[in-house]
Formats: structure tokens, C-alpha cells, sequence
């Protein structure tokens, strides 16, 4: 599960350099605008499933909150 959600964050990172680049790259308006609008996507897709995977792996108990202690 770990491996998951760090190969997740990476994939969620990469999306946003994409469309960082594509939106400082110089060309034509619509298809730089369309590879950063699909860059985002993939974020936003990639951010969504990996939160409902980490809401179905703490229902199966594959993962436990630990929790920080208030008071000593």
C-alpha cells in the first residue's frame, strides 16, 4: 500500500510539471491549452482514486490510523 501511494503521488506530481510546461510553452493556443487541460485531468483523476483507494483500505483494515496523543 505504501509503494501505491508514493508511485501515486509521483504520477500526481509529474501531471502538474506537465502542465506547468505545457502552459509556459509557445505554440498554438487550442493545443496548449487542451494538453494542460488533460495534464490537470490526470491529476485530478489520479488524486480522486487514490483518496477512495485509501477510504476502501482503512474499511478492509489494511490500514489503521495511529492517531497523536492529546495529553501524556
Amino acid at each position: 500500500m505504501k509503494i501505491f501511494i508514493a508511485v501515486a503521488f509521483i504520477v500526481i506530481i509529474g501531471a502538474l510539471v506537465a502542465a506547468g510546461v505545457y502552459m509556459m510553452k509557445r505554440g498554438t493556443g487550442q493545443a496548449r491549452s487542451s494538453n494542460m487541460a488533460r495534464a490537470l485531468a490526470v491529476r485530478i483523476g489520479v488524486s480522486v482514486l487514490l483518496f477512495v483507494c485509501i477510504l476502501i483500505a482503512y474499511r478492509l483494515g489494511w490500514i489503521n490510523p495511529t492517531g497523536i496523543p492529546l495529553s501524556k
